[in-house]
């Protein structure tokens, strides 16, 4: 069965006094693209995270942000004292530092190099890694789960754009054969008028030798029957498969074909007006399979 494209997973988990939660977000895309927020501290994760999300969803464009809180006194950055002491007497003796004019020190700790910013380390990513590829795995589950549901609705929805074109195929290949015996009425009858007024004469074998062209040329059975394979077939891939999206979209493109050549070729104003309903419900088709997977 088809997945969509849209979803949404998260996990969390709180351990050893830090506090991590993992969110992952899916749009439709013709291709894979994914961004990945990471703390800096983990940072050395992201092409593990993005070849897991790679290997479970195929298409579409994932964003999977990732955020850790620490609530122990690991949390402080370490200060590079040094770098700060330096900050105070340069200002000092500048005069801006004073017993009267005290030092600012959120503005002191905002200074550059006065904290020391955390940084991928082996160490760190080795204490967090698990748990965060643990929380990525449980999340990219929960979004398809949420990506497999949105799919059954959305080839509910399909469904019923496919067995429209195939009702309205149903009455133009009932009507088709009567096209033919209505221009043999009509060309008669024309003819005979002319004639009438000319005083000539028409044998029924030319007549007939006209209808026969007319109806070569407005033969649209074996375009009715592929149009009805192409509907087989997109039902088919519907369900046969969860990653059909192009496979899908380009069924669609040839029903749309079909469909324009019986419209061409029918000649006649109330097949034209079931192929408008046709080719109505194929651009809904195609609107549609963009967000499958």
């Amino acid at each position: 069965m088809i997945v969509s494209m849209t979803g949404f997973g998260d996990a969390s988990l709180q351990q050893d006094g830090t506090h991590y939660s993992v969110e992952i977000r899916s749009l439709n895309n013709r291709y894979f693209k994914a961004v990945i927020k990471l703390p800096d501290l983990v940072g050395g994760l992201e092409p593990e995270i993005e070849v897991s999300l790679r290997n479970r969803l195929v298409r579409g464009s994932i964003t999977a942000v990732i955020k850790m809180r620490c609530e122990s006194a690991d949390a402080a950055q370490p200060l590079n004292l040094a770098a700060l002491d330096s900050y105070v007497r340069q200002l000092k003796q500048a005069g801006l530092i004073t017993d009267d004019r005290p030092a600012d020190l959120g503005a002191l700790l905002a200074l550059p190099g006065v904290c020391q910013e955390a940084t991928d380390d082996p160490v760190e990513l080795e204490r967090h890694g698990p748990i965060l590829r643990s929380l990525v795995e449980r999340a990219i589950d929960k979004l398809i789960v949420m990506r497999t549901r949105e799919g059954r609705a959305l080839f509910t929805e399909l469904d019923k754009h496919v067995a429209l074109i195939e009702r309205v195929l149903k009455f133009i290949e009932n009507r088709a054969p009567n096209v033919v015996s209505e221009y043999h009425r009509r060309l008669a009858a024309r003819v005979n008028e002319l004639i009438g007024k000319a005083e000539l004469k028409v044998g029924e074998a030319d007549l007939l030798k006209e209808v026969a062209v007319f109806a070569e040329r407005s033969d649209i059975a074996e375009e009715i029957q592929r149009l009805r394979h192409h509907c087989t077939q997109f039902r088919d891939a519907c369900l046969r498969s969860e990653h059909a999206g192009r496979k899908l979209d380009f069924i669609a493109q040839e029903m749309l074909r079909e469909a324009n050549t019986i419209g061409s070729k029918a000649n006649d104003a109330d097949i034209a007006g079931q192929i408008v309903e046709i080719k109505g419900a194929i651009d809904r088709l195609k609107e549609q399979v963009q967000n499958v997977e």
